[in-house]
Parts: C-alpha cells; sequence; structure tokens
C-alpha cells in the first residue's frame, strides 16, 4: 500500500515550505499596501524560523538517534529530506531579500526609510556616533575568541556583531552581543522616520570596542537552534508540580544544537570552517541575507506613521461587529433559548466573555470549566474565572503548559489562577490537549443544566481579532452531558471515554471522520465531503479521502497549510480540489462537513487531519444541529470555495498556482467583512418590527 500512496502523497516539509512561499507571494502582491506587505515578509521570516526550530530539529534528532524511519508519504530518510530542504530553502532566501528591498524602496517616498551607515547624512553620521558612545558602548559584552577565552554559547536567533581581530601577529574572533534591552533600530531626528538598525551601529563603530586590535571581516550574524523540546514523560509523571518541569525544559531550549546559521555578508573560507566548527554544522546550514534577521520592529514602525499617510499604507481599519445571533442583554438567557455561532475576527468574542463574566455571579451556576491551550498576555477570560471562583463557584481549568512559545505565559497564568481559588489541572503523559471546550453547569429548579461551548480557536483575545475562527455556544443538554462527562474523564486521565453527540481523539474523532466519510462512499457520486483545516498529514484520513475520491464522491478540502496529498492524480484522486487562502486573517477553523440536504453532517472542531492531533493530543468536535447555523456555515464554505483572488489551487505536482478569474473577483475574508458590518441583528429586527407594527396600527385608525 506504501508503494501506491506515493503517487498521490508529498513530503510534509516540502509541503510547508510551499505554503510558506504562498505567504511571500501576499508580501509581492501590488494591490496590498506596503506596510501589510512588509507584515507578509515578517510573517514568511517568523514561519521560517519556526521551521527551522521544530521541523528541520527533528530530523536532526532523528538522525542523531540513528532513526533511519522514512517518511510514509515521501519515502525519504531523515537524512534526504534534510537535504531536500536545505536545497529547497536557498531560493526563497534570495526572493524574501528582493522582495523586502523592494517594498524598502516604495516605502521612501513615504518618509519610510531603513538605511544603511554609508547613507547617513553627515549629521546623522554624527548624531549616531555621540549615542554609540553615550548610550550602546557603555552596555556591550565583548569577548574574544582565544586559548583563553572559549568560543561562546551564541543563543537562539539573538544577534551578534563578528570580527577578526589581530595583535602582535595573533589572530582571535571578536564577538559582541547585540544587547536584548535597547532597541531593534535606532530612530534618526526629524520629521520622516528614518531610522538605522542597532548591529550595523554597532559593526561600524567596532573599533571602538576592540579599541587595541586590528579589525577586519566584520559581519553580524544569528543561530538557529532546534527548539523541539518534549517534556520527559516519566519525570513529569513523578513531579508534583509539572511547572518546575516546564522551567527547566525552556532553560534547556536555548541551548539546544545549532541547525541553521544567518550571516549578513559572505563568510570567507577560513571564517566559514570556523564557525562550522564552533557550532557543529556544514556549510549548507549557512545562508546569507541581505534583510534584517529579526523584524519585530516593523510593527513599531507601523504605530509610528502619522495616521493621514497610514491610511494609504495599511489595511482598511476593521473592527469585530456586534454578533449576528446575539441581541443586547443577557447572554446565558438568550443561548438557552437558541444556539449561537459566533464568527472570529468578524465578529466580536465579547458575547463568549459576557457569557463567562454572567456565569461568575450568577447565583444559579455551580461550576465552570475549561479547557486553555494559548491566552493572550492581558485577559478578560482569566479575570472572569477568578473572580467566578472568588464567587464560590467550582472553576476548573486544565491549562496545557506544552503549548509551544507560549509556555511561559501559560505557567503564569496558571499561577494567578490558584492562587484566586481554581483548580488548576494539566495535560496528562503522551497527549497534549488542545481541545477548546467550556462547560458551563447551572441548577435549574431541581434540575441540572449545561450550557456547552466549543470553538475552532484558542480563548485568545488578541489572536480572536486576527484569525478566523468559529464558536458555537449551545445548551443542548446531551452535549453538555458529553462535555460534563468530558471533563471528569480529563480530571481522571482518561483519554478513552464513549461520548453520544462529541467526538474526541485520541479515541473517537478519526474512527468517526473516516466512518462519516465511508458512508459518502456508499452514496457514490451523490457524495459529497467538504473539509476545512489547517493541515492535512494523517495517512489514514488521506488514504480514505483517495478511497472516496475513486468511488467518485466529490471531496474539497479547504487547507491552509500543509497538505500532503496530492489531488487530480489519474485514477486516484481526481474528484479531489485542495484549496488554500492566505489573507489579511489567518485562516484557523476546522469545519468538517458530510453529505447534503437535509442529510447533511456538519462538526466544527479544534483538530487537524494530522497524526499529532488524531493520535497523540486531546481535540474535540462538535455536531451543529441547529439549521440556520448549518446554512450560515453552509455559506462560508461556499464563498471560501468561491474565492478567485487570494485562494489558491494544490495541483498534482504539489505547487499552489491561482485560479482562473472567469467571473467577478471574489475575496471571501473582505466579503465576510461587509456581511458582519451589513448584518440585521437581533435588536434591530426588533427595532424594525416595532417601528412596522406602530405604522400598521396608525393606519388601523
Amino acid at each position: 500500500m506504501e508503494k501506491e500512496m506515493l503517487r498521490y502523497t508529498q513530503n510534509r516539509e516540502l509541503s510547508w515550505l510551499r505554503f510558506d512561499h504562498r505567504v511571500l507571494e501576499e508580501a509581492q502582491d501590488e494591490t496590498v499596501p506596503l506596510l501589510e506587505r512588509m507584515k507578509f515578509v515578517s510573517i514568511f521570516t517568523s514561519n521560517l524560523d519556526e521551521f527551522f526550530m521544530i521541523r528541520v530539529g527533528s530530523l536532526y534528532d532523528m538522525i542523531a538517534m540513528g532513526d533511519e524511519t522514512k517518511d510514509k508519504r515521501s519515502g525519504m530518510t531523515p537524512k534526504e529530506q534534510l537535504d531536500k530542504i536545505y536545497e529547497a530553502v536557498a531560493p526563497l532566501y534570495k526572493e524574501r531579500d528582493k522582495t523586502y528591498n523592494e517594498i524598502k524602496k516604495q516605502l521612501h517616498p513615504y518618509g519610510v526609510c531603513g538605511l544603511d551607515f554609508k547613507e547617513l547624512e553627515n549629521q546623522e553620521k554624527k548624531y549616531v556616533k555621540k549615542y554609540f558612545k553615550e548610550q550602546i558602548l557603555p552596555l556591550l559584552s565583548p569577548t574574544i575568541v582565544d586559548s583563553n577565552h572559549p568560543f561562546p554559547h551564541l543563543q537562539n536567533k539573538e544577534l551578534y556583531v563578528i570580527a577578526n581581530l589581530k595583535l602582535d601577529n595573533k589572530t582571535m574572533v571578536g564577538i559582541v552581543p547585540v544587547p536584548q534591552f535597547v532597541s531593534d533600530i535606532l530612530y534618526l531626528p526629524g520629521h520622516d522616520i528614518r531610522y538605522i538598525r542597532m548591529e550595523k551601529v554597532i559593526m561600524e563603530y567596532l573599533e571602538l570596542v576592540f579599541e587595541q586590535y586590528e579589525v577586519s571581516e566584520k559581519n553580524y550574524v544569528c543561530v538557529t537552534r532546534n527548539a523541539d523540546i518534549a517534556p520527559d514523560d516519566e519525570a513529569y509523571s513523578d513531579n508534583e508540580d509539572f511547572r518546575v518541569i516546564m522551567q527547566e525544559t525552556l532553560h534547556k531550549r536555548r541551548r539546544l544544537a545549532a541547525v541553521r546559521l544567518e550571516v549578513a555578508h559572505p563568510l570567507s573560507k577560513e571564517m566559514e570552517k570556523y564557525f562550522c566548527e564552533k557550532l557543529n554544522i556544514e556549510p549548507k546550514c549557512i545562508f546569507r541575507t541581505k534583510m534584517p534577521m529579526k523584524l519585530d520592529f516593523i510593527f513599531a514602525i507601523i504605530d509610528k506613521v502619522p495616521e493621514s499617510m497610514k491610511r494609504s499604507l495599511v489595511d482598511r481599519p476593521f473592527t469585530p461587529q456586534p454578533a449576528a445571533m446575539v441581541a443586547k442583554g443577557n447572554v446565558m438567557a438568550q443561548v438557552k433559548k437558541k444556539d449561537i455561532l459566533l464568527s472570529y475576527p468578524y465578529e466580536s468574542m465579547d458575547p463568549f466573555l459576557q457569557l463567562i463574566k454572567e456565569a461568575s455571579v450568577d447565583p444559579n451556576v455551580m461550576t465552570i470549566k475549561i479547557t486553555i491551550y494559548r491566552l493572550a498576555k492581558k485577559t478578560r477570560l482569566v479575570e472572569y474565572l477568578c473572580a467566578a471562583a472568588e464567587n464560590g463557584k467550582d472553576v476548573t481549568a486544565l491549562i496545557e503548559l506544552r503549548a509551544r512559545f507560549d509556555e511561559q505565559n501559560n505557567i503564569d497564568w496558571s499561577e494567578r489562577m490558584e492562587e484566586a481559588g481554581c483548580r488548576v489541572i494539566y495535560g496528562f503523559e503522551g497527549y497534549k490537549v488542545h481541545s477548546k471546550i467550556c462547560l458551563i453547569t447551572y441548577r435549574n429548579r431541581n434540575d441540572i443544566r449545561y450550557i456547552t461551548q466549543v470553538g475552532t480557536g484558542n480563548y485568545n483575545e488578541k489572536t480572536a481579532k486576527m484569525y478566523t475562527d468559529l464558536s458555537l455556544i449551545t445548551a443542548d443538554q446531551e452535549i453538555g452531558e458529553d462535555a460534563a462527562t468530558f471533563f471528569k474523564n480529563m480530571s481522571i486521565g482518561n483519554v478513552e471515554g464513549s461520548y453520544r453527540h462529541l467526538i474526541v481523539s485520541p479515541s473517537s474523532l478519526k474512527p468517526k471522520i473516516l466512518s462519516l466519510i465511508d458512508e459518502e462512499i456508499a452514496k457514490g457520486k451523490n457524495g459529497r465531503v467538504i473539509m476545512k483545516m489547517n493541515s492535512v498529514t494523517d495517512v489514514d484520513f488521506i488514504q480514505k479521502v483517495a478511497e472516496a475520491s475513486r468511488a467518485g464522491v466529490k471531496v474539497d478540502l479547504i487547507v491552509r497549510g500543509i497538505c500532503c496529498i496530492l489531488p487530480g492524480i489519474p485514477g486516484e484522486t481526481e474528484n479531489l480540489t485542495v484549496t488554500s487562502i492566505v489573507g489579511r486573517f489567518l485562516e484557523h477553523p476546522r469545519i468538517f462537513s458530510f453529505g447534503k440536504g437535509e442529510e447533511q453532517k456538519i462538526y466544527i472542531g479544534s483538530a487537524d487531519m494530522m497524526t499529532r492531533n488524531t493520535e497523540k493530543r486531546v481535540e474535540v468536535a462538535c455536531p451543529v444541529y441547529d439549521d440556520a447555523i448549518k446554512a450560515r456555515i453552509n455559506h462560508m464554505l461556499k464563498v471560501m470555495l468561491a474565492d478567485n483572488v487570494k485562494a489558491r489551487l494544490l495541483k498534482s505536482d504539489g505547487t499552489l498556482v491561482k485560479k482562473p478569474v472567469t467571473a467577478r473577483p471574489v475575496i471571501s475574508q473582505e466579503v465576510f467583512m461587509e456581511e458582519a458590518m451589513n448584518a440585521e441583528r437581533p435588536r434591530a429586527i426588533e427595532e424594525k418590527r416595532s417601528i412596522f407594527k406602530k405604522v400598521r396600527n396608525l393606519f388601523k385608525k
């Protein structure tokens, strides 16, 4: 079966790089405002950083352990995958550098100028030198590397200015860390936004740092290290406080093996050999870049641009709108009558936060339970949960401390919640808890009732304005009973629980999805499957989709990122299309639709069809029973499949290509923004009915 599969599958790492190239294409799109294009360069760069830290790091680990297991989707060994990755990344660097420089030039007429030292005016050079001597030089911690001074540890993703030093016929290397606590850029005096990056300033005046030395081969570099740390499950099970283990993990991450070295200027053969030996890397791991290695300063510059000028440089402002399905007033009372769907960021997260706030003071509410994966730095949700605990509610928060790169934030919030009296529990051995589910239990006379929320994205108030996600809130009693069982199972470490309505990995989610596809296979050409996800890598799912395609089922996958199944392979996936949408907001919902008409079944949830989600994580998907919400989700899927501007089609060779624009241009995210701004909300409808009633009564008189 594996050989047969190779005909319609591709390597996940190369698929990911093709997706990141799609992000870079957005930076090259001249219809996108200039500063937004610069943001996409930044997103491309941070994506690539994480790719090296996690995916490339994992492959290095496999090689170090002597693991020569071949990738099921491409038949390549870890070493062969690494070779292909480095080969694919090199041209991306050149394309990114060219894109960045073109955008930077186009910003000059707007007074936004990133400058090299040689481009500074004489007065600016004097200002920079004075600033360096007074504000930067005293903060530097230079070191030399010779027989008495060992090569220092270069921290992950930090900048270092380097040079060859010579003194009394002795040569050595000088290294100066760019201080983390100074600004990445130095703004120059004047009305325009003229700036120079700090690493360039330090490099220019390196002779003042190493005064007694002859300085040559000045450069600045940045090391990327393997960050694919998984906490030691055995240590975790033996340790009473998982936070201790996670703190040690974060410390360890800073010191792992190097997987990439970025340099600003070409290294001499001697310097290249030197760094390869010191970092234990090969020359292919060294990448030259002509643009900044860290781009966080871009967002500070955007904030500094005058409002009058900013209008033409950024996307038109958009504020999440009041929810179409929620009227002003008590949210708990409304959801008891009818299911509610929130669509972020087109609609505000406020109704869900309002629901938790109401529950925190409602005398009939007894418990609030929630799973937390990522939170914002400032979050009203935690305030309301803490208030609920302080008001005597039983509040349980299952916080996943292994949310990659958010570990410290989650540690801090877990401590805050415990102090307020919340019961805080963590994920358990072998499984990350990635679900997004919240359960409110209240007493209605003598009965126990439930309000359940299941989402596709995190309870993060910041990303809810930037990521597209769905949040379903229902008072369905049986779904609530399932949610109560789920939280009981999580409390006792049971990942094999059974549920009537919710589908939960690692136990039932994948089997249920596969069985639902089987139902469509049985219908042959009348079968229909539409699924929206971030990534597709799960081999069982891929095989089932190919089987459905061979049976004549029309299958549409909307996959933002990695997709290891290839459409259009003769005799295998001819009835499959794969669409990727990259736009102003990060596409994030997971929607699973099977069948058509009255027989259609729709689920939303937290899981992608990746093996890690289906087998190694706790994920929850919830059925949608409300007809109005079903219709709304169907409309969303229809609009996304009609997108012919920001959408790309995956081809059988793994490339992503533009759709032909044969009809009017459709940008799905803009459609949803317009619909959110023009939606008739319950209160407005009631007001119209009231006016109509008054007018009708006047005519009667």
